[in-house]
């Protein structure tokens, strides 16, 4: 069913920059439905943005909480997404979790919950 692995969680100071990376090894052929997604201690899981591989998926949605701080991209050739963070805020600290949903059609605006999941990266942004 394939795997993924986040990495580039760290910890930084308020208004900081991290680069997300989630390396999606494994999974079907063509284009499919990504997103990135954070759970802070306490609090329910929050959807980031999501993102679909293949052509003619539009641009990256996101959450109001992150729009014009957060940038997702996807590098096909090394499978690979990645989740640009700017501007951090303490109210970013949260474990990061990529997600893949094949069967997710687009706008791939979903819960994934029926996905492939990886399993976390830290980030905590302190001010």
């Amino acid at each position: 069913q394939g795997q993924l692995v986040e990495s580039g969680g760290s910890s930084v100071q308020e208004g900081g920059s991290l680069r997300l990376s989630c390396q999606h090894s494994g999974l079907h052929y063509g284009g499919y439905c990504m997103g990135w997604f954070r759970q802070a201690p306490g609090k329910d899981r929050e959807g980031v943005g999501t993102f679909y591989t293949g052509s003619g998926g539009g641009a990256p949605h996101y959450s109001d909480s992150v729009k014009g701080r957060f940038t997702i991209s996807h590098d096909r050739s090394e499978s690979t997404l990645y989740l640009q963070m700017n501007n951090l805020k303490p109210e970013d600290t949260a474990v990061y979790y990529c997600a893949a949903d094949f069967r997710m059609p687009l706008p791939c605006v979903g819960d994934y919950n029926r996905g492939v999941w990886g399993q976390g990266t830290q980030v905590t942004v302190s001010s």
